[in-house]
């Protein structure tokens, strides 16, 4: 007798929650500094699922490492931040007045290289939010293993300061 029934680690949802025109209109960046290509899941205001395909034609392999490409570690970390600004952001009416910018990193770990052809799920989830910062954990996978991981802080600030001298205004 067969056993018809089973189990899926992972199920991919039929159709994404955002596709990349979607992306597009919440967050600021573009090519070549767009790192995620899709969105599989969201839940508002705690978690987020991103896609970002890895190809050969990435400007960066260029340089790391013509021999031997490998997508540099920042750049993933950097990924994992434009998941969490696009759960976060889709929260913020007036985001066009606004950018995410960088306040911290911790814990960053970088577990396997990601090379071209592989596509890594951006898993975020929210440890603390306020409509003007937010404090995400994020783990970049290849397959079910885990290539990169960080805790990342971020601010909103205004657009038209550029996010430049974030540390002065935080110290006054």
């Amino acid at each position: 007798m067969m056993n018809t029934t089973h189990t899926t680690e992972v199920e991919t949802p039929s159709k994404p929650v955002m596709e990349i025109g979607d992306i597009l209109k919440i967050l600021p960046h573009r090519y070549p500094f767009l790192l995620i290509d899709r969105v599989i899941e969201l839940e508002r205001k705690k978690r987020i699922v991103a896609l970002k395909n890895v190809t050969f034609n990435e400007p960066f392999f260029q340089g790391h490492f013509p021999d031997k490409p490998i997508m540099p570690g920042v750049l993933i970390v950097e990924a994992i931040a434009q998941a969490g600004g696009a759960l976060l952001l889709t929260e913020v009416p007036n985001r066009d007045e606004l950018l995410m910018v960088f306040t911290g990193i911790e814990k960053a770990r970088f577990r396997r290289p990601v090379v071209p052809g592989d596509q890594l799920r951006i898993e975020v989830e929210v440890l603390a939010w306020r409509m003007t910062a937010a404090r995400l954990e994020g783990k970049a996978y290849v397959g079910e293993k885990v290539a990169a991981e960080a805790v990342v802080t971020c601010r909103l600030v205004p657009r038209a300061m550029g996010g430049a001298n974030v540390e002065a205004r935080e110290e006054t």
